[in-house]
């Protein structure tokens, strides 16, 4: 079956459109003037790693749940980022339940930044580390 070319009546044309864009500072929340940004993202990377364990784990959200303690609503909420109602200490809890440890580290700032900072990491994390 040979190929038949087709001529499109609409000559192409070139639109020159420029784009203007800013450099994200690494924290989103930050870059939206949203407040606590620095909170904002931890407790995203948490969230994000606590419903990964949920998939992982083939969990329904009533099994889920019941192993974290809380009702299905709340896990709905959690895996839709609405995250108002958890405390960094409470998506802690969530992934001690889960089966993880969570180790915090405190060290001195880098000589190079004004201010320290917190950062989330996983050894099974396919993303880069969260930086707040």
């Amino acid at each position: 079956m040979k190929k038949k070319k087709i001529k499109s009546p609409v000559k192409a044309s070139t639109v020159t459109r420029q784009s203007k864009f800013e450099q994200s500072s690494g924290n989103v929340f930050a870059d939206l003037n949203l407040p606590n940004p620095e909170e904002a993202l931890a407790k995203a990377e948490l969230a994000r790693q606590i419903n990964n364990i949920i998939k992982k784990k083939k969990f329904t959200q009533e099994k889920a749940a019941l192993m974290l303690g809380i009702d299905q609503p709340k896990i709905s909420a959690l895996a839709s980022g609405k995250l108002s109602g958890f405390s960094l200490e409470r998506l802690f809890r969530f992934l001690n339940a889960l089966g993880q440890d969570v180790t915090i580290k405190v060290k001195p700032k880098a000589r190079t930044k004004e201010k320290g900072s917190i950062s989330i990491s996983s050894p099974d994390n396919t993303q880069p580390a969260a930086r707040v």
